[in-house]
Parts: structure tokens; sequence; C-alpha cells
């Protein structure tokens, strides 16, 4: 999380933005001589599909709330509206200084009607209550928010708003963790997403197995047999 130069990430976070990463579509021949598309999606685009891309290198506070309230509590909010409202009503000397507080963040959910606080937990805690997180790590030499979304498998799957959603070692995670402080919304309405099969996605043990979305294949039909086919 890098100093803010609020002047020019204000007047960009003012304006409307419309980046995204399309997928693509493979037509593929059958054996008689039709054919049919598989939706073909990429590592980096399942990366962000249940994550909040960051704008800037010091807006992780905002997009870490924002996937947060979008993709586990079903409250779509941009980064954009948690960024305007988190800054106008927080400490703005600070904020250009040092970037986004935990108090921040819990003061812009009060606002919105949801309570949220940290607690010195262990993971597995965590995982027992199947609630996601906000955690502040440090790495590359900045420390940086990120959204715990789900742990299995000694991997804990991060929501981070810098590269996507990604899964690492638990003692590696561990070992960056910092302050111990789980920053977990409790007592809203409904039980929050986490652990979802549909995230690890974006993080597979192996390279290639997000590559093809296998709803796709299911869809599909092998093609009637007729004469000299085999």
């Amino acid at each position: 999380m890098k100093p803010l130069r609020l002047a020019n990430v204000c007047a960009a976070l003012l304006a409307p933005c419309v980046a995204g990463t399309a997928a693509c579509a493979a037509d593929l021949p059958a054996a008689d001589g039709a054919s049919f598309a598989l939706r073909i999606t990429s590592l980096k685009e399942l990366r962000f599909r249940s994550t909040v891309r960051q704008q800037f290198d010091y807006s992780c506070g905002s997009a870490a709330v924002a996937t947060l309230l979008t993709y586990h509590f079903g409250h779509a909010v941009s980064e954009q509206a948690a960024f305007q409202q988190m800054y106008l009503h927080g400490d703005q000397q600070r904020i250009q200084r040092d970037g986004f507080s935990l108090l921040d963040i819990k003061r812009y959910l009060a606002s919105l009607g949801y309570a949220a606080d940290g607690f010195e937990l262990p993971l597995d805690k965590l995982a027992e209550a199947g609630f996601p997180a906000i955690v502040l790590v440090a790495e590359r030499g900045y420390h940086h928010f990120v959204v715990v979304k789900g742990l299995a498998g000694g991997r804990v799957l991060l929501g981070d708003p810098a590269g996507g959603t990604r899964a690492m070692p638990r003692a590696q995670f561990e070992a960056i963790w910092q302050n111990g402080l789980l920053f977990v919304v409790h007592g809203g309405p409904g039980k929050p997403r986490f652990n979802a099969a549909a995230d690890w996605r974006a993080a597979p043990q192996a390279a290639l197995a997000g590559g093809i979305e296998r709803d796709s294949l299911l869809r599909q039909t092998l093609p009637k047999l007729g004469d000299g086919n085999f």
C-alpha cells in the first residue's frame, strides 16, 4: 500500500472505469463434420471473477472491502464508491500519507449497516465459522489488504486486489500475515460465501486445471456415428 497521490487518485476515481478482460471461444470440429464451441477462460480472467481489481497501487483497502461485500455478502459495491466514502469520512491527511486503515473500513461498513471487528484468532477458527476476512499482509516491501476467501488442504485462498484470486501454503501465508488480526463482518443477514468451489478454480494445483469451463464440456454430446465413422 503506497502513499496516496490523492489529487490524481480522486480525479481518476470520479470517472467511470470500463476495463475488463474478455474470454474467448474455440470452435472445435466434430466427427460428423459439424462443430461446437467451447468457452475458454484464461486464468487471469478467473482470478478477477470474484475479486475486485484495485485501480491504483494504494487503493487495496477500498478494493478489498468491495470484494468482501460484492462476492461474499451479495452486496454489489464498486471500488470507486468505497474509496470515495472512506476518504470523505476519514482522516484525509492520514489517508494521503498512509492509505486506508481497518478503522476506515470498519466505519464504511457501519455506514452500510454491517458490524465488523478485528479478532486475534487462528485461521482454524475462521474456517470453522465459515466466514471470510480482510487481513493485512506484507509482501515485496509493502503492506497490503487482501481477503481470505477460503482454507482447505493446507492452502489459504486469497482475494488479492493486485493479483486476483490466488492460493498459497498456509505456512507461507502466516509468515506474511501482519498483526494476526482477522477483520470479520459479523451479525449480518444470512451466511456469507466462503470456501466456494468456484473461487478455488482460480487457484488450481495444476497449471492448466482451470482453463476450460467444465460446464461447457458437460453440455456437449458425442456426434451420432454414421457410415464410415468409428
